[in-house]
Parts: structure tokens; C-alpha cells; sequence
């Protein structure tokens, strides 16, 4: 194993088979050994499921029970009413926003969260940074965790612009029925009354 990749639990059929194939051969009859294998094996693979889902609450993105200790030592509120998807989002941005600041970290933070990629841009005589979500449709679910999180690590003295893509004219046209009604609201560009 190279550390990149999570070892997978072990199943209880391959322990009992492991578990078989190292006792002698005479046993392979007896049913009292064959009982005695069955429950051995599933207390092992219990076990083994157990530690494994201990293991993953030190990874943010399998954290699952282990987020809020995540949370507490990021200095975030846990929310249970959020996604955990959205909560994993959150704790990397504060981990991630750790340093000074640059393009590069205003980008990595903004793309901690679901929306993909983001081009940040500097705008000088204006005093203002742009966050330009560039891959996905829409406003992100969780843009104010997004928009705390910018406005933690932006100095104060900059104001933050953000923009969205959204579909266009044509691919609405293009669409069916079907799938205006199963598109999400946050795909659509907002309406903006025009006033006389």
C-alpha cells in the first residue's frame, strides 16, 4: 500500500475463511468448530468494521460521527441541520485559510466548498477582490459558509464580488419538460425587476 489509499475492512466471510484454512485439515467436518468459526468470524468482522470507522473520523472527508471534534478544533459551530457534505466544506476552508493572503489562498478556500473550480481576480482602484465560479451552474447551496469563510481571511478593507454562471437562454430552450422540472432553481439566473 502506497498511503494513499484507505485499507478496506476486512468482510466476515473472508475472516472465516482465513480463519478456516489456518486450522487442520480434521476439523473441516466437525460442525462444533464450524459453529465455533461462524461466530468468531463475525465477532472479528465486527471488530474489524469498527476500527475502521474510527479510522475514518481522522480524515475530513470521511468523517462522519468525528466531524463536530473537527469542527471544535476549527473553531466552527456544529450545525447537524446541514449536509455533512457541507460541513466537511467548512472545516477545510478554515483549515486551508492559514497563512497569507494571496490569490492563491482566496482560491483554494473558495474551492474547498462543492461548486468547483473559482477564478479570483484583483481589481485594485476598486478595492475589490472577484470570485468567479467557473465549472458549476448556479449559487452554491451553502454560500454564506462560503462567503464567512472569504470574508475571515479577506481584509476588511476589500469588498468581494462574487459571480455565477447560470444557463443560458438557449440551453433552456434546448430542455425538456422533464428537465426544467427536475433542474434546480439555482441554475437559473435570478429575475431582476425592471423598473420605468
Amino acid at each position: 500500500m502506497d498511503g494513499t489509499q484507505k485499507p478496506t475492512p476486512r468482510t466476515t466471510q473472508t475472516i472465516r475463511q482465513d480463519m478456516s484454512d489456518s486450522m487442520p485439515l480434521y476439523y473441516g467436518g466437525s460442525a462444533v468448530v464450524g459453529n465455533v468459526l461462524d461466530r468468531e468470524s463475525a465477532e472479528f468482522g465486527a471488530l474489524n468494521a469498527a476500527v475502521h470507522d474510527v479510522l475514518d473520523q481522522f480524515f475530513i472527508d470521511t468523517a462522519t460521527w468525528g466531524l463536530a471534534n473537527w469542527e471544535r478544533v476549527c473553531g466552527i459551530a456544529t450545525d447537524l441541520s446541514k449536509p455533512i457534505e457541507q460541513r466537511r466544506a467548512v472545516v477545510k476552508s478554515k483549515l486551508r485559510g492559514i497563512g497569507t493572503v494571496t490569490v492563491a489562498l482566496i482560491k483554494n478556500v473558495a474551492e474547498a466548498y462543492a461548486n468547483g473550480e473559482v477564478e479570483v481576480t484583483e481589481n485594485v482602484a476598486p478595492y475589490t477582490i472577484g470570485i468567479r465560479y467557473v465549472s458549476a451552474l448556479g449559487v452554491p447551496d451553502n454560500i454564506a459558509d462560503i462567503q464567512r469563510a472569504l470574508r475571515e481571511i479577506i481584509p476588511a478593507h476589500l469588498a468581494i464580488a462574487y459571480s455565477f454562471r447560470y444557463l443560458t437562454v438557449a440551453q433552456v430552450g434546448a430542455m425538456t419538460v422533464g428537465a426544467l422540472q427536475t433542474t434546480k432553481l439555482n441554475k437559473f439566473a435570478p429575475f431582476k425587476e425592471i423598473l420605468p
